[in-house]
């Protein structure tokens, strides 16, 4: 009998820890990439030794390279824009424009404490109010939004814009991709309606909320119905297409299984069509949310809707020396919360699909 060599048994047991290691990080890099983290993997990959000279190469094409490009843009616009005189001064370099996110911060911080101060004063006041036998009261805060209340406005009213977009755009989608009667009917308005901006939708969806809706004490305020109705309309298209566009492309052979099983319209519907389309109906959503995160921005300025569209507005009109930093901080959050509410959609379709769009 052939001893077993110790040695050569701890070899084996590492080289299965490296395998079930590098298994890991070959699941987790998907999340990565869904994240926008892809510079990660080859950081994990090269600290567990896998090839450290060739990962190295690849974390300074995925992390380097960016963190470079953002440098070289803030050095030119740290040089540039001191050049550049405007009516309210010069144009903030990237020193005030983060000072600014920082008063902004502080600003928000304070608001947020005079606000559960004064819950706080209502609940006193509402304790000894019960213990005399009287009815409690109920009072409103009417202080000034913070910077973060208004980015949650913005954010709540796209994505009640946005679903409403989604509950009309697929099921219409769905029916153009079936029926080439129902496209035949659906694509002139598309062609018609896709192109209007949303300055143009605006005046209409004002006077039409303003008629229909009178009530002063609704669930809901007129500002953030304009705002969110005109995101609707400005946003389904991209979702209609992509939908109508997937489900017209299933495989013929599936259509003609569905009909030898003898399927009903709802199960061909829910799963046959949607399962098969649902690649092409993600992407469609991704550029719809994008869209109407665009239109947002532009509708709530005019709206009134007291968001970062009108923190952009009141910052311009106040005229300001600090106006332009805050407008710029309200610039790069924008586009950040673009770019996170893109991730967040390409999350959702990976983990409902199999494609490897991004």
């Amino acid at each position: 009998m052939t001893a077993i060599d110790p040695g050569t048994d701890a070899a084996l047991a590492r080289e299965a820890r490296r395998a079930r290691l590098f298994t890991r990080i070959n699941s987790a890099d998907k999340w990565f990439r869904v994240l926008g983290l892809a510079w990660i993997t080859p950081i994990l990959k090269a600290a567990a030794g896998d090839n450290p000279r060739g990962q190295m190469g690849e974390i300074w094409r995925l992390l380097g390279v960016p963190l470079l490009a953002i440098l070289g843009f803030l050095a030119v616009w740290g040089t540039l824009a001191p050049t550049v005189q405007t009516s309210l001064g010069a144009i903030p370099g990237p020193v005030a424009v983060w000072e600014q996110a920082v008063s902004l911060h502080e600003d928000a911080a304070a608001k947020a404490a005079r606000k559960a101060q004064f819950a706080e004063q209502v609940a006193t006041l509402n304790e000894r109010r019960v213990a005399a036998g009287q009815e409690p009261v109920q009072r409103a805060y009417t202080g000034a939004p913070s910077y973060y209340d208004q980015i949650r406005t913005s954010i709540g009213t796209v994505f009640f814009g946005f679903l409403i977009a989604t509950v009309i755009a697929v099921p219409l989608g769905i029916l153009a991709g079936l029926s080439p009667t129902a496209n035949a009917a659906i694509n002139p308005l598309i062609q018609v309606f896709k192109p209007v901006s949303p300055l143009a939708w605006l005046p209409i969806v004002t006077m039409v909320v303003s008629a229909v809706y009178v009530t002063q004490d609704g669930l809901f305020a007129k500002s953030f119905l304009v705002s969110a109705i005109t995101v609707t309309l400005c946003s389904l298209w991209p979702t209609l297409i992509n939908t109508a566009l997937g489900v017209a492309s299933i495989d013929r052979d599936l259509v003609n299984v569905s009909k030898v099983l003898k399927m009903g319209t709802w199960s061909k519907i829910t799963k046959l069509v949607l399962p098969s389309a649902l690649p092409l109906i993600f992407t469609g959503l991704r550029l719809s949310l994008g869209v109407g995160w665009m239109v947002l921005i532009a509708a709530e300025m005019l709206a009134q809707n007291p968001g970062l569209g009108k923190f952009v507005w009141d910052e311009f009109q106040n005229g300001s020396s600090q106006s332009l930093a805050k407008i710029m901080v309200a610039v790069f959050t924008i586009g950040i919360i673009g770019f996170l509410l893109d991730r967040v959609m390409y999350a959702l379709q990976s983990l409902f699909t199999f494609s490897a769009n991004r």
